[in-house]
């Protein structure tokens, strides 16, 4: 399957507002911090349309042989300029999982934003319910930097905070390495 990130256009917004806000129980919620999903008030289209603003430096459409399945993001961690970016991945549709398009959008976006921002390192934060985006970061090679325990409550149980990490040396030799084995 060819996946490929491309911007974000206006063309995009109905699609993105049904999988944030039009489902009811979108699946790809109980991943993505389920814990913070329900203090996120739902919009209807046009508050949604009203409310965005097109994301072109912080995230990026995923696309999968031509179609739209999920988005990825970035945002610097204070101080601004300290080269640190966190990132995410969604994969809004759950037909397209398990296909390993999350790890190839998430090489792609690793890979743009070393190139794109003066990031020393990247990381990838979630928590210990999401055994998916652990093994995506592990399959990127990403590693384990810090572990909050029992920082989240969901549904009566309480998940650890989860961050991996990568630094742009890391990144570049593994890229190299993955240039050889080709």
């Amino acid at each position: 399957m060819k996946v490929n990130l491309r911007r974000e256009y206006e063309d995009d917004w109905p699609w993105l507002w049904h999988w944030r806000h039009e489902l009811d129980d979108a699946e790809w919620k109980q991943w993505d911090s389920p814990f913070l999903h329900d203090h996120i008030r739902r919009l209807s289209y046009e508050e949604f349309k009203q409310a965005q603003v097109l994301n072109t430096r912080f995230g990026s459409i995923i696309e999968a042989d031509g179609q739209r399945v999920g988005t990825v993001n970035r945002s610097e961690l204070p101080p601004r300029g300290g080269g640190w970016w966190d990132i995410g991945i969604v994969i809004y549709d759950p037909t397209y999982r398990n296909q390993g398009i999350g790890t190839e959008a998430g090489r792609l976006w690793i890979d743009h934003t070393f190139n794109h921002t003066r990031a020393h390192v990247v990381t990838l934060s979630t928590w210990s319910g999401n055994e998916p985006m652990i093994k995506t970061g592990e399959r990127l090679g990403l590693k384990e930097c810090s572990r909050i325990p029992e920082a989240r409550s969901w549904k009566g149980l309480r998940y650890d905070v989860v961050q991996m990490s990568v630094l742009r040396a890391d990144w570049e030799k593994q890229r190299l390495d993955r240039a050889r084995t080709r």
